[in-house]
């Protein structure tokens, strides 16, 4: 099978960017040919606020790039991952006019939230779920900056009207089930919903004894929960790893209980949670499926998260990790206390959960059986 993908890379890596390149990997390794096609958001500095907009709308440029490359590459799929906001939902159109089949995964809830992350004011919120996003622009909910919400908020809503989420894409992959409902109550078909979580590829057995201390991986930024992060490790006085980088990183620069160390290499990552008692994941919204958690889990390494979204189906509190209520540090500083206090039994129990969970859910092989089942399946059920 030949496939092209299709993303539009962050500012600051994140897992979306490092899943693409995973599954562009897995596919490579099992012997299809693969091309891609990719923007990143580094090259936004270059185009004025209004034209960086209307690519948002419609970039004529990458429907021609698509077009040209499906004519030269002949895939048997489109696999697009983000599109925006420089590649665009014409590339759907684009492939669907020269009959070949789109794949689309939903890392976020771009398509039915202004902000992606159905959050706003530290809130969840669903105000425009099923319903067009008129109020993205009242609240500003992109960037804080009305020019740009409305940008975003014309984008979604000419694209339901037109018809491309639901007439152009003939298979959507949600990460869990909790955000394929999301997703369906949003508009989008959901007998063209499927679910396929993330994986990771395997680190190999760690040794579980003599772990010690806890982990923070991903982005320094509000909806991570790092304010609740800081209060914990305020208020419990322990000590915390982080790594990642984002627009909090001087706030939690500023705490003396965090150890922040910025973007690191994946092979760190591994060997720092190859060392820990747990990983903390205090996120405040819905999270569709953090990579970070399927890694520790692969490395041995229980979770301790916010009982939010698909999270509280993530970690199994008592099994894979423990769980705390969303954005309540004074629940979680409890945790972190009694969690380095713990007995050695009942630690060796949750990292060996960890680990039965990967080998069951999050592997390579299991994955790549997924995948491949809905590019046939998307191949079969043509709109």
């Amino acid at each position: 099978m030949r496939i092209l993908l299709l993303h539009n890379h962050y500012r600051f890596p994140g897992g979306e960017d490092a899943v693409v390149n995973d599954e562009l990997n897995l596919l490579l390794e099992h012997g299809h040919d693969v091309d891609i096609i990719e923007r990143t958001n580094e090259s936004i500095h270059d185009h004025s606020a209004w034209a960086a907009g209307l690519s948002a709308v419609w970039s004529r440029g990458s429907y021609h790039e698509v077009e040209h490359a499906i004519k030269k590459f002949r895939p048997d799929i489109v696999h697009a991952h983000n599109t925006f906001p420089l590649i665009s939902p014409s590339a759907y159109w684009a492939a669907t006019s020269l009959g070949i089949p789109v794949v689309q995964t939903l890392h976020n809830f771009r398509n039915i939230c202004a902000n992606a992350l159905m959050l706003r004011d530290g809130k969840t919120c669903e105000q425009c779920i099923g319903k067009i996003p008129w109020r993205g622009v009242v609240h500003k909910c992109y960037r804080n900056s009305g020019l740009q919400s409305l940008s975003l908020v014309s984008m979604l809503t000419l694209h339901q009207v037109i018809g491309s989420y639901k007439n152009k894409i003939n298979t959507y992959i949600a990460l869990n089930e909790y955000c394929r409902q999301k997703f369906v109550a949003g508009g989008l078909p959901g007998d063209r919903i499927v679910v396929k979580p993330n994986f990771s590829t395997d680190p190999g057995e760690f040794p579980i004894e003599n772990r010690s201390g806890f982990l923070y991986v991903g982005r320094l930024s509000e909806e991570k929960g790092l304010h609740t992060l800081i209060k914990a490790a305020n208020a419990s006085q322990q000590r915390i790893t982080v790594i990642g980088d984002g627009p909090l990183v001087h706030e939690a620069r500023k705490c003396q209980m965090l150890d922040v160390r910025g973007h690191c290499d994946r092979a760190t990552v591994l060997a720092l949670m190859a060392r820990a008692s747990y990983l903390i994941v205090p996120s405040i919204w819905y999270e569709n499926m953090p990579r970070t958690v399927i890694e520790a889990f692969s490395c041995g390494l229980p979770v301790i998260a916010s009982n939010i979204g698909a999270l509280t189906d993530l970690v199994k509190h008592g099994v894979t990790g423990l769980q705390f209520p969303v954005g309540d540090a004074s629940a979680l500083a409890s945790i972190l206390t009694a969690a380095a206090k713990q007995d050695h039994a009942t630690a060796r129990s949750m990292h060996e959960g960890a680990r039965a969970e990967y080998l069951k859910q999050y592997i390579p092989a299991k994955n790549y059986e997924h995948l491949l089942g809905i590019y046939e399946y998307a191949q079969a059920h043509p709109i």
